[in-house]
């Protein structure tokens, strides 16, 4: 099985507004998301979250997997990671896709091929790339867990790409949502905004 966190415990502070809550069509980021994971039969889903938890557990009605609040969340995104593995179920556990909410183009193709290329391939680290450049989400096997435990907050997951570059396998794609990063107003009016609608997602 691969569980998925879904990184959200930032303070969007150059996006003015939490970016969990930003629409794509009718949906949010954080729905959207989990939607596209389900789709891909990715079923156990953690979704971290820290600066604005309060105001983003107001909107998960909808959501029945766990929510774990990283009260350091300014310590980096590694350390959201970290207490999202203690979350996702450990029975069967093969690995995890990691999912920063400012990604949310995420498509189920993209997550299957993927998850094909994990289980066929028996590589531990699978990033999606576009036209060369890598993206998200990634996927990290179990065996990589412990060495993620042992990284440094400022270098993070990047550590196991850089260390085990004999260990990365690269899934290329015209999907152009993997390395979209929608971390400012304008971004998101170009790429989302202005893009798509209800009927379109």
């Amino acid at each position: 099985m691969v569980s998925a966190i879904i990184l959200a415990a930032g303070e969007s502070s150059r996006m003015g507004t939490p970016k969990a809550l930003l629409k794509i069509g009718d949906k949010t980021f954080l729905q959207h998301i989990v939607d596209v994971l389900n789709s891909a039969r990715v079923l156990d889903v953690v979704i971290v979250l820290g600066a604005d938890a309060a105001e983003v557990q107001k909107s998960l009605w909808w959501f029945k997997g766990k929510v774990a609040v990283n009260q350091d969340w300014q310590r980096g995104q590694l350390s959201s990671i970290l207490l999202g593995l203690r979350y996702v179920e450990q029975a069967d556990l093969h690995g995890v896709l990691i999912c920063p909410v400012d990604r949310p183009l995420i498509s189920q193709a993209v997550l299957v091929g993927m998850l094909h290329q994990f289980y066929t391939k028996h590589q531990p680290l699978v990033v999606p790339t576009y036209r060369g450049q890598r993206g998200h989400p990634l996927l990290i096997g179990k065996g990589m867990f412990p060495e993620l435990e042992l990284a440094s907050m400022e270098i993070g997951a990047r550590a196991l790409l850089w260390n085990h570059f004999d260990k990365v396998l690269e899934y290329p794609t015209e999907d152009e949502g993997v390395i979209l990063n929608i971390d400012t107003p304008e971004i998101y009016q170009e790429k989302i905004s202005n893009r798509f609608t209800s009927s379109e997602i």
